[in-house]
């Protein structure tokens, strides 16, 4: 059997925790996967998995093996992607990750223009507020928006959006429009349940210093788009970035309120694993991405 396809089945057996799920990402038969690790353990003359009926784990020689497989493995992807870069023509798939309410209304336009820039390209497009894991989950590169916290990876600034506190002109008739940050305590405030400060806004004072408020509305989501209508709704005050808003300011639907804060500003991003050879479809798309989004800052978005 191939060593390099061995040593694949073995650490994705790994990565994954069981032979079903490896399976379906090298896409062959589970028996198969089975059969390169039973192959890998003979030759090397040593037990590398611990197989029992709920789960699958290395052994301690198993994940001394699997460390250093993956430098192997990566090394050769890295020579398949020289050779790939040295290609003309961008072509093959795509696995992309942006958050819901952006991909939407800004980052689905942009991939529309794009396939009809590059046509031997492919775009599958996952929309999830999550920060899916790039590698085990199999996506070539993700939009995110915020701060980076993973330096694992290789990131493009695109662009820049603000967060923006609001409310319904409503709400603040019937509850009052807050003056000041600590008078946000007395109000229901709508909670993003992806917020990477959990149950607290993070704001910035009159002198720049960090304020944490807690958040207690009635009301708690995990996509921005439905935080937003809830707003409209009069449920309370939200938080959302800049690029979401559209035409809910001008047109009255919703109130900024404390708009003489200091302006939280948030990067948008292009992350993808680290490579030294990129392959054309990578490169050219975060190209086409940097170009499309160039000059959108903080209230420069377009309308949905």
């Amino acid at each position: 059997m191939d060593r390099l396809t061995e040593m694949e089945a073995f650490v994705r057996v790994v990565d994954h925790g069981g032979f079903t799920e490896a399976a379906r990402k090298m896409d062959m038969s589970k028996s198969a996967i089975s059969k390169h690790v039973s192959a890998l353990e003979a030759r090397l003359g040593a037990r590398l998995l611990n197989r029992t009926t709920r789960r699958v784990s290395p052994t301690e020689v198993g994940l001394a093996y699997y460390d250093r497989a993956r430098v192997v493995l990566a090394e050769a992807g890295e020579a398949d992607s020289m050779v790939t870069a040295m290609q003309a023509t961008p072509r093959g798939s795509l696995r992309i990750s942006a958050p819901v309410s952006f991909g939407v209304a800004q980052v689905a336009p942009a991939v529309a223009k794009f396939l009809c820039s590059y046509p031997e390209v492919d775009v599958n497009m996952v929309l999830d507020d999550r920060f899916v894991e790039l590698v085990a989950e199999g996506f070539d590169l993700a939009i995110r928006i915020g701060i980076l916290a993973d330096s694992s990876l290789k990131a493009r600034k695109l662009a820049t959006t603000r967060t923006v506190i609001a409310a319904a002109p409503g709400y603040l008739a019937e509850a009052g429009t807050p003056r000041a940050i600590d008078d946000l305590s007395e109000h229901r405030l709508l909670h993003y349940s992806q917020l990477s400060s959990g149950n607290f806004w993070r704001l910035r004072g009159p002198s720049g210093e960090e304020r944490q408020v807690r958040v207690g509305g009635r009301l708690t989501v995990n996509n921005g788009e439905a935080l937003m209508r809830a707003a409209e709704a009069g449920l309370g005050i939200a938080q959302l970035p800049s690029f979401m808003l559209g035409d809910a300011l001008t047109e009255g639907r919703l109130v900024e309120v404390l708009p003489d804060r200091p302006a939280e500003i948030l990067g948008v991003y292009a992350v993808h694993p680290q490579g030294r050879f990129p392959q054309p479809k990578l490169r050219v798309f975060i190209d086409f991405m940097a170009e499309h989004f160039r000059g959108m800052g903080p209230d420069g978005w377009p309308c949905p």
